[in-house]
């Protein structure tokens, strides 16, 4: 998504570690119209695909989501990292490694949000090395739903993440795949778009 990569270019900043920070627009101040424009492109890459629910995990995921949702006429769920004294229903859990944050957070979700026919869409605002990918599949699995799909904002795609949602045959769209960060710039996967 041109627009997408054009904005990483002018308000992202590599740091040290491979890390992209993109604040300006997505972790911490939010560009609605970007989002919304995020959201219309995974509701055409993802609109025949019967989603019956998006999922995501808090914070920088939610976003993204909700306007997918929006376009898609689903709801939108987002998986706790910490556990809220409201959630106090039965949870389906998983433990997530955050690439960034260098630490080890246990998703949940309540189960009444999950359905055995449910086709799930999830939606992240990074793909590194697949942990919270991957803790959603693993709640997925536990929940007997359907994952249809994996939409990710930017994609890392010289880090593993990429293999965790492929070796398991699910459709992945990128708005952003990044092959490096050499000499501190951001280096893209050239696409047709």
């Amino acid at each position: 998504m041109r627009a997408l990569e054009q904005r990483i270019l002018k308000d992202g900043r590599v740091l040290p570690g491979e890390v992209l920070k993109v604040d300006n627009f997505l972790n911490h101040q939010i560009d609605p119209d970007l989002m919304f424009a995020m959201g219309s492109e995974f509701a055409q890459l993802f609109r025949e695909a019967g989603i019956t629910k998006i999922l995501t995990v808090e914070s920088s995921g939610i976003a993204p989501a909700v306007m997918t949702g929006l376009q898609l006429h689903v709801p939108v769920v987002f998986a706790r990292k910490h556990k809220s004294v409201t959630l106090i229903d039965d949870l389906y859990t998983a433990e997530v490694y955050s690439y960034t944050k260098k630490t080890s957070n246990h998703i949940s979700i309540a189960k009444k949000f999950l359905q055995a026919d449910d086709r799930v869409l999830i939606i992240d605002d990074f793909l590194a090395n697949g942990q919270a990918v991957q803790g959603l599949f693993d709640i997925c699995d536990d929940a007997k739903v359907t994952v249809a799909g994996v939409g990710i904002v930017i994609e890392k795609v010289f880090q593993t993440g990429h293999k965790v949602v492929t070796d398991r045959g699910v459709q992945l769209e990128s708005l952003a795949k990044i092959t490096s960060f050499e000499g501190d710039q951001v280096h893209f996967l050239t696409t047709d778009d």
